[in-house]
């Protein structure tokens, strides 16, 4: 018999048919005479029961069935004589079809530590937490293709495998097929990489970004969403080592357009969660205040996960340049008592996420962006001002997390890009593609970069990265 999935089960439809569901069980109870069985199977935050009356199975069968074991159950859907449930199965036929060493299976129904389940990465998926996180990872990865097809943008494929850093930050893994035990070398002893698979030194890939706006030259608007690597050593919750990115590029674009494009991109992605995801919304909502029912006062969230998105979705974010914000923090209370870790002294500084999380929390009290930072602490492609020390970048900053999104007006002009790759460093034969599109057709344009597990983190309320990706990458581990 074809087994129909729990979330339509749930829905009562088929009352009094006989159905059959396949999926995990989530705890079982009861006596001698009846078993009560709930069974989850991944398409709801929602379990099913089901009522086993022990005249009707066998003891030996009935025994096998233990937390975490897979069961095929075909039974009648009748409306629930307890509370807590709509409906549940009478059950008629049980088929264990794997069983689950009582001894030996971790995830009891108890409350397990986020860090202990990490341990257990292969199986994590089976709590309700995660099974709601990473419901809520697919929804958001479907709004996001939606949104930009619908605006007419080209999904661009972009190299994971590049001889470019687009950062220039240096923190690259390192591509190669060379025998490390026998490693060719050159009349300088060093070694040679024309020997190696692409004939010269290459790296996983930091951004899709120099590749994306190649894409936008000619196709106008596109978008990347793929797999990016830092090899930075950090062990911080806001940090992986294999991470994903989402980048729109658009060509006659200045920074307003972009924006306005971030900000109905955001918005867009967090309704959709809202309209898709409300039982999951919902369980990790309560999930965030159990967690924070004993922190003090200060450390607790100001709005509910489902009242701060909401927010976000009807507010519009706090726009002010780089000079602005940098005033603002100068003068306030955290930095005149030296209470922030690192003191704003004067333009130039490099904002910290305590500095990003004041701006948001406490002065604005929703999301800002700042535009127009100076030119050192920002990458070589941004656009220059007119006042030769500042760039048109955006970043967008969110409560909770600081900065989400990362963008800029490109540097469309030839002379003063060159100026900018020498002045920092970055070399300009490696990047010939680059400059090349800047002598044909060039043209305004602009982009962003949206750490797509940050918006997780947003979007769900979990405090560390490495619970919105399946199998987190981070110094000494790559397990699973």
């Amino acid at each position: 018999m074809k087994h129909t999935k729990v979330k339509t089960l749930l829905l009562g439809e088929a009352v009094n048919k006989t159905v059959c569901v396949k999926g995990w069980v989530r705890t079982k109870r009861g006596s001698k005479n009846v078993s009560f069985i709930a069974i989850n199977d991944g398409s709801t935050i929602n379990n099913i029961q089901a009522v086993a009356e022990s005249d009707s199975f066998d003891e030996s069968l009935l025994k096998q069935i233990t937390t975490g074991a897979c069961l095929s159950i075909i039974g009648t859907l009748i409306e629930s004589q307890g509370s807590g449930q709509k409906v549940e199965i009478a059950a008629q036929e049980i088929e264990v079809l794997g069983e689950a060493d009582t001894d030996l299976y971790p995830l009891q129904p108890k409350r397990h530590s986020l860090e202990f389940l990490r341990e257990k990465a292969h199986l994590r998926f089976r709590t309700n937490t995660f099974s709601a996180v990473f419901r809520i990872r697919h929804a958001l990865s479907f709004a996001i293709h939606q949104f930009f097809n619908d605006k007419g943008f080209v999904n661009l494929h972009t190299p994971i495998i590049t001889g470019a850093d687009a950062e220039g930050a240096g923190e690259m893994f390192q591509v190669s097929s060379l025998d490390w035990n026998n490693l060719p070398k050159d009349d300088k002893g060093n070694v040679d990489e024309s020997q190696d698979f692409f004939g010269k030194k290459t790296n996983l890939t930091v951004s899709g970004q120099l590749e994306a706006e190649l894409g936008a030259l000619a196709l106008g608007q596109v978008y990347t969403f793929g797999p990016t690597f830092r090899a930075e050593n950090s062990n911080t919750s806001r940090h992986l080592s294999e991470f994903w990115m989402i980048e729109p590029e658009v060509a006659f674009a200045d920074l307003n357009d972009n924006m306005d494009l971030a900000e109905d991109f955001l918005k867009y992605c967090i309704q959709y969660v809202l309209d898709k995801c409300s039982d999951d919304i919902a369980f990790l909502d309560k999930r965030l205040a159990d967690e924070e029912k004993n922190l003090p006062k200060e450390q607790k969230s100001e709005m509910g996960l489902t009242e701060r998105l909401q927010f976000v979705v009807e507010n519009d974010f706090e726009r002010l340049t780089y000079t602005e914000a940098i005033f603002i923090l100068r003068n306030s209370k955290p930095n005149k008592k030296k209470k922030f870790q690192y003191l704003i002294e004067g333009f130039g500084a490099d904002l910290q996420s305590e500095h990003e999380r004041y701006l948001v929390e406490k002065k604005f009290k929703k999301p800002v962006i700042l535009t127009d930072y100076p030119k050192g602490i920002k990458a070589f492609y941004m656009r220059m001002n007119e006042d030769g020390q500042t760039v048109r970048a955006m970043d967008i900053l969110f409560p909770g997390i600081g900065e989400i999104v990362g963008g800029s007006q490109r540097e469309e002009r030839m002379e003063i890009l060159k100026s900018r790759m020498e002045e920092m460093d970055v070399d300009q034969e490696e990047l010939w593609w680059y400059l090349e599109t800047r002598q044909f057709g060039s043209c305004p344009h602009s982009g962003f970069g949206l750490g797509f597990e940050r918006l997780i983190m947003f979007v769900t309320g979990m405090k560390n990265v490495r619970d919105v990706i399946p199998f987190p990458r981070y110094p000494q581990n790559s397990e699973f």
